[in-house]
């Protein structure tokens, strides 16, 4: 028989990594509770049509995508925003704005897998729908500020930009949309000279290179300095403009900015305005990032719908916390086995076992038929707290045997105290 192994970019995820990531998963959720936003679970197939209608070439490249038995053209899903833009425009048009939602779950995009990238991989991912105004913006960078210091990260910052300021040099150029999204392209990956030779004139490449030289160490200085770079661009400079009005909202609530970089740039083609990274030092990788796409839903055939939104790596968060070997803040309760000392105990057994788990303390029922000295020596080995022993004496006597198994102790309990008793 062959021995199977996982798809290239897959993973199985056992003990301590699924633990992490189920963590990670619970932080966010309880970040979009607090934030008011509320969850919804869409399909990991949708139509191809959908996901690759603003992704960017980058992303439709590297979608999951084949033909259903019905001979449609679908994929998996590279990300959700796009899945919650046909939300907008399907089941929740018609719910008033803002609209807050939060979504979590598996992704895939055929990446050449290294660390902190994988074909499959998770994310959680924050939509506000319905409103323009800065404070929006401001939203999506803080709660993701807050799920940062939840969990415990150290050293984190954000780096931000406007993709208006880009896209505004450009469209003053008369560049057509596809030249664009090519230079932007190839901004993400930091390619600039690449990016640079699409520019259509001297002037406009001239612009793009001067943007890159425009970053001082205070980023309220920098937005000043490319207010005043792109005067002659009315549509750049008020894209400026807005960053800095966004920027005075993050910073003055608290949120570490390190950077704003005027010639950042994001893969995906959505993006109007304010886009945003966050990353530690350890990792040259971000750890999540987003920003304001408002034209998408109109795109999809929905009403004209500002929008703001983010996605976070959980895995490359996961990463981040085993690398600065962050502890879980998990209150873990004591796991206890539960046996019999023969077979015709195990009915008593098992009601002792289900009285205990009614309690809500975390129970292992002895399923191996396995002698007491070798079953107490397997729970040890995996560090289970307590075993409860039923026996005919003590049963006879409403009581059991607890043992505790790390101090080699063990006493007779009532049943009726004994989960007093392991609680405490």
């Amino acid at each position: 028989m062959p021995t199977f192994q996982t798809v290239r970019g897959m993973r199985d995820l056992l003990n301590e990594e699924a633990e992490t990531l189920t963590y990670i998963i619970s932080k966010a959720r309880e970040i979009a509770v607090l934030y008011g936003y509320k969850e919804v679970i869409t399909p990991v197939v949708e139509p191809f049509e959908l996901l690759s209608a603003k992704s960017g070439e980058e992303i439709r490249q590297r979608m999951f995508i084949f033909k259903d038995l019905g001979d449609r053209n679908v994929a998996l899903r590279p990300e959700f925003t796009a899945s919650i833009a046909r939300l907008a425009t399907t089941s929740l048009k018609n719910e008033p704005k803002p609209l807050r939602l939060f979504s979590v779950g598996s992704v895939y995009r055929y990446d050449e897998p290294q660390r902190g990238r994988y074909r499959e991989f998770w994310q959680s991912n924050f939509e506000l729908l319905g409103s323009s105004r800065p404070e929006a913006d401001a939203e999506i960078v803080l709660l993701t500020n807050s799920l940062m210091e939840t969990l415990g990260l150290q050293g984190y910052a954000f780096k931000i930009g406007h993709i208006g300021v880009i896209r505004g040099i450009l469209s003053q150029e008369n560049v057509d949309e596809k030249t664009q999204n090519a230079i932007l392209q190839r901004m993400d990956k930091k390619e600039y000279e690449e990016a640079f030779k699409l520019a259509p004139s001297d002037k406009c490449r001239s612009m793009l290179e001067g943007l890159l030289q425009l970053k001082s160490d205070d980023c309220f200085e920098t937005v000043e300095k490319i207010k005043s770079y792109v005067a002659g661009y009315e549509k750049a400079k008020a894209a400026a403009e807005n960053l800095g009005d966004v920027l005075k909202l993050i910073v003055e609530s608290g949120c570490p900015v390190e950077t704003v970089e005027p010639a950042f740039a994001r893969g995906l083609e959505y993006y109007t305005g304010m886009i945003f990274e966050v990353y530690i030092p350890q990792l040259d990788i971000a750890l999540g990032g987003g920003g304001r796409y408002d034209r998408l839903i109109e795109v999809f055939g929905g009403e004209s719908t500002p929008a703001v939104g983010d996605a976070h790596g959980i895995d490359r968060i996961a990463l981040a916390m085993q690398m600065q070997k962050t502890i879980l803040a998990t209150k873990r309760g004591k796991r206890v086995l539960v046996l019999s000392v023969n077979d015709s105990l195990k009915v008593e057994a098992l009601k002792v076992a289900q009285m205990l788990r009614d309690a809500g303390i975390i129970v292992e029922f002895e399923v191996m038929g396995r002698k007491m000295a070798k079953a107490l020596e397997d729970a040890d080995k995996r560090k289970v707290d307590y075993a409860v022993i039923v026996g005919e004496r003590e049963l006879k006597e409403g009581a059991v045997m607890l043992r505790n198994l790390a101090k080699r102790e063990q006493t007779i309990v009532p049943i009726k105290e004994l989960v007093e008793k392991i609680k405490s």
